[in-house]
């Protein structure tokens, strides 16, 4: 990276080679959506008044949300409709587009609404072409985030990465341990307990869908969280920081605290760019509790066209709704908050964990009739056979658990004792943890979960 202008064109060339092998149709997309975001954002920074600015953000988010609508959202809104008709007794045909839906479209509309909003709030100037080009087509966050705000990776464009200066040793450790994560953990589980759960959970006893409920957990966590750190290690490699997107979930003690460590740049940007603009706390309790419910609502149906992924944000919008109306009780009352025992925090963590669980049934379950069943074959199946439930799908559990709590030091100590070793050492140690993913992971290469968000 020499020269950073020359290089901008590369990386988006690159970029773009990259989106197109997966479909090349939608090239004009990707491109349609920097060109779009880059006039309007000049014509927010340009515009003479605060009518003409508020009048071009809203036409530009609305540009931005019509496309992800139409892509993502057409035949799902359209079939809810007829739907509905049918039931009042009116018969209607509707059109169904069945379009594909674009790799990454939630990701990078989000990221350019996130430049748009922020050159109209001042936050942020606009750039030039090739760097706003380059920002949104970034290879390592395009298919699939992190969502990187502006202020978070333009300015690392305007000067050239020093080559001596990339933190390798914690980018092989963020690659390797998401091939670890995804094709090993996930990919495990998905093949011997969770699909088949999900597929026919009437044919599975009750003590192996409790264990695949359990086990879709760290499947999705493993999947999601081992194509980001693969994403970051190779943005890494480049010179390039993206921010941490996950923070050991599984540990939380709350539904709120869940929020900070599950898919953390989508949190900040839900809260950031949704949740503070439809007033945040700032119009009384009522109005606060509203608001956390109508961003996780929007934040499920963001996650894919279908009324459990809303009903998956109503479950968490619930919990914390719950969470603010008894702290806000405390308060009222004058009362302390109960001491953090150790009990009190692991009593914390497992009941916040199995609520969590309970809202993935209705993200992994494609209706309510199979999210139902997985549910109901909780109390009607046991004391029977249950063979999926062996001892590698136990420790894979356990691994995936049990990897949340290792304390963030001693990771600190493993990178530093790998990059004191010497160059041969290093790809030696590397060549081996790439054989043991090859040999423990399953045949060919499952797609990513959140590749189709």
């Amino acid at each position: 990276m020499p020269s950073p202008r020359r290089w901008r064109f590369f990386i988006i060339a690159a970029s773009f080679v990259f989106y197109a092998w997966w479909d090349w149709h939608f090239v004009a997309l990707l491109a349609g959506s920097i060109v779009g975001n880059q006039l309007a954002a000049l014509l927010i920074y340009r515009a003479p008044d605060q009518a003409t600015r508020k009048g071009v953000l809203a036409v530009a988010v609305a540009g931005n949300l019509g496309a992800l609508a139409y892509f993502k959202y057409y035949d799902f809104f359209v079939s809810s409709a007829a739907q509905t008709m049918e039931r009042l007794g009116i018969a209607w045909v509707p059109h169904i587009v069945g379009v594909a839906l674009p790799v990454g479209i939630s990701f990078f509309t989000f990221m350019g609404i996130s430049y748009l909003v922020d050159t109209y709030r001042g936050d942020f100037v606009p750039v030039g072409f090739s760097t706003f080009a380059a920002y949104l087509s970034f290879f390592p966050h395009l298919v699939a985030g992190p969502i990187v705000r502006p202020g978070e990776l333009i300015p690392q464009f305007a000067t050239p990465r020093d080559p001596r200066r990339v933190d390798t040793t914690r980018a092989f450790a963020l690659i390797g341990g998401g091939l670890f994560l995804k094709v090993v953990i996930a990919n495990y589980l998905a093949s011997r307990i969770v699909d088949e759960v999900f597929a026919a959970p009437e044919r599975r006893s009750s003590l192996e869908v409790l264990v695949g409920i359990y086990a879709y957990a760290v499947q999705i966590f493993a999947d999601f969280a081992g194509y980001t750190n693969i994403a970051i290690g190779a943005a890494l490699l480049l010179g390039f920081r993206f921010p941490q997107n996950f923070n050991n979930p599984y540990t939380a003690v709350s539904i709120q605290d869940f929020w900070r460590r599950w898919h953390m740049t989508l949190s900040r940007w839900l809260r950031d760019y949704l949740y503070i603009p439809l007033g945040g706390s700032r119009k009384g309790r009522a109005r606060t509790y509203v608001n956390l419910m109508l961003t996780m609502l929007l934040g499920g149906l963001w996650h894919g066209a279908s009324w459990t992924f809303v009903v998956w944000g109503g479950i968490h919008g619930t919990g914390l709704v719950l969470e603010h109306w008894r702290h806000d009780r405390r308060v009222e009352l004058g009362l302390p908050e109960p001491a953090d025992t150790p009990l009190r925090l692991w009593l914390r963590r497992l009941v916040t964990f199995n609520v969590v669980c309970l809202a993935w049934v209705f993200f992994r379950a494609s209706s309510f009739s199979d999210a139902g069943a997985v549910l109901g074959r909780l109390f009607t199946g046991w004391g029977q056979p249950s063979p999926l439930v062996t001892t590698g799908v136990l420790a894979a559990i356990a691994l995936g658990l049990g990897i949340q709590y290792v304390p963030a030091r001693l990771g600190e100590k493993a990178m530093g004792a790998f990059s004191r070793l010497s160059p041969v050492l290093q790809g030696v140690a590397l060549g081996v943890g790439l054989m043991v993913v090859g040999v423990m992971g399953p045949e060919g290469v499952a797609p990513f979960i959140y590749f189709r968000f």
